[in-house]
């Protein structure tokens, strides 16, 4: 289950933990929070139930699936709703329209969207703008210190058009938080998904890490903070989507922000760095 957040900006989905993850967020938020105090996103589009319209992004599913967050988290409306994937099997028009009617509705306040080719957002971006549709605000793509491939395409474009970037997986799934050679935790041993994404570059991804350590060392800081500053000195980048499990994660993320780098500090973390495949799009 995850529930990722940055001072009063709440993520999840409706597909973490079959929607429990929604459930505990929202029980939480309603005991701890004045609703209007906090931006609560979800996203749609990840399998939900073994049935035809149990998963995409089809105006039936959208419509439906949105109802089932809401009641989940317990509130009337979210503040971003996100597509959490390009659906293949559902016209790009059908969802952009679909997502402007809930905006006008109430229901959604403002809309997002996740890992895809820089071509398919240009394209949802062009046609919202054609038809009078509402905009995608935000990107929520795969980008930290061992996958900068976002670079190429996606980071210039969303600049370019004024949209939002917020990060998942800035700490690399927990990679850049430890040395390499460390002892394993329990996450890393069954995270089937870190290991597809980062089994196959592990070699150059120990040069990055071996360079963050050393880097932290002489800073005198956790690798989580400096991994996040990093992330948080490129241009466009709104806030890293974090995932904190005990109360120093979140420390760590604050402190980030008040960490800044040197021109030769980020060039020495970027150095080793060399390319990987494409992933998270799917």
């Amino acid at each position: 289950m995850t529930i990722a957040c940055c001072r009063n900006f709440f993520d999840t989905a409706n597909v973490y933990a079959g929607g429990a993850s929604e459930e505990v967020l929202g029980r939480f938020l309603k005991a701890n929070t004045h609703r209007e105090a906090v931006v609560i996103a979800t996203k749609v589009h990840g399998v939900m139930r073994d049935e035809p319209n149990g998963r995409g992004l089809s105006r039936k599913s959208i419509f439906y699936e949105l109802d089932q967050s809401l009641r989940r988290l317990g509130t009337d409306y979210v503040d971003l709703y996100q597509i959490h994937r390009w659906d293949y099997e559902t016209p790009i028009e059908e969802t952009l329209e679909a997502l402007h009617d809930l905006v006008k509705s109430g229901k959604v306040r403002y809309i997002g969207a996740s890992s895809m080719f820089a071509w398919q957002f240009t394209k949802a971006l062009y046609l919202a703008d054609l038809h009078g549709w509402t905009r995608f605000v935000s990107m929520q793509n795969h980008y930290n210190l061992l996958y900068r491939e976002e670079e190429r395409e996606m980071m210039a474009l969303c600049r370019s058009e004024d949209i939002g970037v917020i990060p998942w997986s800035p700490l690399a799934r927990g990679r850049l938080t430890r040395p390499w050679q460390s002892e394993t935790t329990k996450r890393y041993e069954t995270d089937q998904i870190g290991k597809r994404m980062y089994l196959q570059t592990e070699d150059a991804d120990r040069k990055v890490v071996e360079q963050l350590g050393e880097i932290a060392e002489r800073r005198g800081v956790p690798r989580a903070q400096l991994a996040l500053a990093w992330l948080l000195s490129k241009p466009g980048v709104s806030a890293p989507i974090v995932g904190a499990t005990k109360a120093h994660h979140l420390q760590d993320a604050v402190a980030a922000l008040s960490l800044h780098l040197t021109p030769e500090e980020i060039a020495s973390l970027e150095e080793p760095y060399t390319p990987h495949p494409v992933l998270g799009f799917s």
